[in-house]
């Protein structure tokens, strides 16, 4: 006698393995003059955790953003020092909740329309300064599209990988 259970079975543990789509947004600007294979070292500052929703302004959420930066930094090949890092690594979660009102001029006679300009709490901003230039050479920005914060906080570490994917920026 056949079990009908196998199937199913063999769906659920498909369904598990298959991770499920994150919408994010990830746009990297660099310094198209800098050799980033120099750098290997770096200091974690101090970040701003922005966010109005408790599930991502907490300590939690800090450790989590931290640990990802180092962990993808050492992927890349760096080191994290105390006294003198090539560059200094800084990130931001969150944009207050508003909608900004943005001015569009339309119509032949100069008419203006106000649209509103959404913010979300799930941006996620990571800045490589270096250190000697004082100067920022690198910069990601991850939007998660989420709008339930606990959700977005379940996406931190997802957010730093896909950030550092792009790291060192490609020589155009």
């Amino acid at each position: 006698m056949k079990s009908c259970l196998a199937p199913a079975s063999l769906t659920l543990a498909l369904l598990t393995v298959v991770p499920f789509a994150i919408a994010q947004k990830v746009t990297i600007q660099s310094d198209d003059g800098i050799d980033f294979t120099k750098y290997k070292t770096f200091k974690l500052m101090e970040g701003q955790l922005n966010a109005k929703a408790p599930a991502l302004n907490n300590d939690i959420i800090r450790r989590n953003i931290e640990t990802a930066i180092r962990r993808r930094l050492g992927e890349k090949g760096l080191m994290e020092v105390d006294a003198k890092p090539e560059l200094s690594v800084r990130y931001t979660l969150g944009a207050p909740r508003r909608n900004d009102k943005e001015f569009v001029g339309v119509g032949p006679y100069g008419r203006v329309r106000r649209i509103n300009v959404p913010y979300t709490d799930g941006t996620l901003v990571i800045d490589l300064r270096d250190t000697n230039l004082k100067e920022l050479v690198w910069q990601s920005v991850t939007e998660d599209k989420e709008n339930d914060p606990s959700k977005i906080a379940n996406h931190i570490e997802d957010m730093v990988k896909k950030a550092f994917e792009k790291y060192p920026p490609k020589k155009k």
